[in-house]
């Protein structure tokens, strides 16, 4: 063997590694998703097996199977004609008072918590912190001690049982958390933008609007995402807060599916319910990718 040979046969392969795909690890994790998976899909999946069937075929029993005749009757029954109290008019009513309430008390919440957060993390005014320990404070303290106290208000003030008093209600309910998310997505920016602003001469709304703010998609997904579906799928204060003319369509939900009249229309009533859910999963599967990072961002850091 010459010495050529023994230099080629000590040189040691180079690169990484290559990962095996059925590793022990591999089989783990992924058993695990998958069963995870399943386990939430199979109610999923029933939902809409039963909004999409005939109830002479639903009483078969097998709620598994597939339809054989596939009817969207239920789901026209429950947007347009299902009893939801007195009324008989579906979830359409619900569903337009619930944008009218959503829409505002999301935009509202969001852009006076972005200003709050953006002030906390970069202009230290005095008793900044006593504002800041209060706002934490409102952000966990239990909302049902807080109730009677609003309703008594709302009455006070003339908008108790009216859509704009449910706005007010989810607007400062909503701004605690969301100051604290701001807050801390903020401070995680570099503080040397800030401070080349400031020798610019940029002002208070002039470093907001145009650095703070083309920087902060990530967070205001975030926010958005927590106050739609909040908001979206709240019940008690919708159910509090607001007259039948004026509920949500959570409330109108209920009433559907806890109807105590005629026949029960399983079919209706998953189709009700999938109506229900539409928004937060959209809302979900159009945003989710910035939601991982915004979240990351907003709320571990500090």
């Amino acid at each position: 063997m010459t010495a050529i040979d023994v230099n080629i046969e000590a040189v040691e392969p180079r690169g990484t590694k290559p990962k095996k795909v059925l590793s022990n690890r591999n089989i783990m994790v992924y058993g695990v998703l998958i069963v995870a998976a399943i386990y939430y899909l199979i109610p999923l999946y029933v939902m809409i097996m039963t909004s999409v069937k005939g109830m002479p075929e639903i009483r078969m029993g097998n709620i598994f199977s597939p339809p054989v005749e596939i009817t969207f009757e239920p789901w026209v029954k429950a947007w347009a004609h299902a009893c939801t109290g007195l009324n008989c008019d579906g979830l359409s009513r619900g569903f337009w008072n619930s944008v009218m309430i959503t829409v505002p008390s999301t935009i509202i919440s969001i852009l006076i918590a972005s200003v709050n957060g953006y002030a906390l993390a970069n202009w230290k005014f005095k008793g900044a912190n006593v504002f800041f320990t209060i706002l934490i404070f409102g952000a966990f303290i239990p909302y049902q001690v807080l109730i009677y106290p609003i309703v008594l208000l709302l009455s006070q003030i003339g908008l108790y049982t009216k859509l704009a008093g449910l706005v007010i209600v989810h607007t400062v309910f909503g701004m605690p958390i969301l100051t604290l998310l701001f807050r801390n997505y903020f401070i995680s920016l570099p503080e040397e933008l800030f401070k080349a602003a400031r020798v610019d001469g940029a002002a208070f709304w002039g470093i907001f609007i145009k650095i703070m703010l083309p920087m902060s998609l990530p967070i205001f997904v975030v926010a958005i995402i927590l106050q739609v579906t909040g908001i979206w799928n709240d019940f008690l204060f919708g159910v509090i807060y607001t007259k039948p003319a004026n509920y949500p369509i959570t409330v109108q939900l209920n009433n559907i599916v806890n109807s105590v009249q005629g026949v029960k229309e399983y079919n209706v009533n998953m189709a009700a319910t999938m109506l229900t859910a539409i928004v937060p999963l959209v809302v979900y599967f159009v945003s989710g990718k910035l939601f991982v990072r915004g979240i990351a961002a907003g709320a571990v850091k500090g």
